[in-house]
């Protein structure tokens, strides 16, 4: 099939089973999580969650016999380009899309990808991630979460912090420490497990957004089958730094065809501020709205060109990391140019003197602080760059 008869196809396609209300901004509660936990208050975002698993579109690039789509780089920009055209949201999310399945599609066995990856194109599994800990956040590789072998499974004990939503995940992608004795990046083995297994315990950890999507995770005597291990014994250093790739790829600005939470600045600015011979009244916040659309195309742009210089290895390289670091401070600075043009109606908590959109933009912004914190801080970013990218000395 040729790439326009693939656009037309889709492009009808989305006409007849995009609902109405999945071409409107996203709210809060309505977001395409998935997994065994969830509540839909909208109906039909389960309805075009549904619609586009059939189809393979909430995996559109992976294999067929996995639950995509199988589509190639050109066509699977044709379909984000159909979405964004009638506003679609994004039908499914979370870190199965974007971390762990990525990651076992090139390092989990026959046995793994079966089981895990046409759960998560469904969404049926929500997972988390078990990376930092209290003493092992920058410097990961130090982390003391203990697996011992008990005949075909392992014991584990041990804490994670900033599990990201592991209050509603059935499923977690853990770091644990499988050798003692040897040098601290080669001791570790990545492993897969049920949220429900005895001995996990979850606490949420309360945002200055008002939020909990963060928790601390507590393991004590929990039981995990040998099997699950992703990747060699010991050798969990090499499959959590790709993961890791994938995740700073996704948090830096891949993008997506649709997800978006409200009105464009440039709306929000003309509502707030409004116009004066023909322009935006206020002739600072202006030229940071235009300066950010440029730097947004241009970002876009590159992220592009990446995508299509790296078609053979598919994977992410350390470039990720680049894209991580601007993709982060971008989305800071959106929204500290939304404060600008919102004025003080963004700074609002509760209250009837606020409409729910302004208290959301309040809390979207406090949120956006931990951007350059979460897939690792800018400050590590930067290191690789230098480092990996640049080949500067030590």
């Amino acid at each position: 099939m040729s790439l326009e008869a693939f656009r037309e196809e889709t492009r009808a396609w989305l006409e007849e089973n995009c609902p109405p209300s999945m071409r409107t901004p996203m709210a809060p509660d309505e977001f395409p999580a998935g997994g065994r936990k969830v509540k839909y208050r909208n109906s039909e975002t389960k309805l075009w969650m549904d619609r586009c698993a059939e189809r393979g579109f909430t995996v559109p690039t992976w294999p067929k016999e996995y639950g995509g789509a199988g589509l190639n780089a050109d066509e699977s920009r044709v379909l984000r380009e159909e979405m964004a055209r009638i506003q679609a949201r994004t039908p499914l999310t979370g870190m199965g899309l974007s971390m762990i399945g990525p990651a076992l599609l090139e390092y989990g066995n026959d046995e793994q990808k079966a089981e895990h990856l046409p759960k998560i194109a469904r969404g049926e599994i929500w997972w988390c991630q078990g990376y930092s800990e209290p003493n092992a956040g920058s410097d990961l590789a130090s982390l003391q979460t203990r697996a011992v072998v008990d005949g075909d499974d392992y014991i584990i004990n041990g804490q994670k912090i900033w599990t990201s939503g592991a209050d509603n995940a059935d499923w977690i992608f853990c770091l644990v420490r499988t050798d003692f004795e040897a040098p601290k990046h080669n001791g570790i083995t990545f492993i897969l497990f049920d949220m429900e297994s005895p001995g996990v315990t979850v606490r949420p950890i309360k945002l200055i957004s008002g939020m909990s999507p963060f928790c601390e995770t507590f393991f004590e005597d929990v039981r995990v089958p040998r099997k699950n291990v992703v990747g060699n014994v010991n050798d969990g250093w090499t499959v959590a730094k790709r993961l890791l790739q994938y995740e700073r790829t996704s948090i830096g600005g891949g993008g997506g065809p649709g997800g978006q939470r409200g009105r464009s600045l440039a709306q929000l600015a003309v509502d707030y501020v409004g116009m004066s011979g023909g322009k935006l009244g206020d002739g600072s916040l202006r030229d940071g709205i235009t300066i950010q659309t440029m730097n947004d195309r241009a970002f876009g742009l590159t992220v592009r060109r990446n995508m299509e210089e790296s078609r053979s290895t598919k994977a992410p390289s350390f470039v990720s990391s680049m894209f991580k670091y601007y993709g982060t401070e971008q989305n800071k600075n959106r929204a500290e140019l939304m404060l600008q043009a919102v004025g003080t109606q963004m700074l609002g908590w509760e209250g009837d003197g606020f409409s729910d959109e302004e208290l959301s933009q309040t809390r979207a912004w406090l949120r956006t602080k931990g951007n350059s914190i979460e897939g690792g801080t800018s400050e590590v970013q930067l290191n690789i760059i230098a480092k990996r990218v640049l080949g500067l000395p030590d």
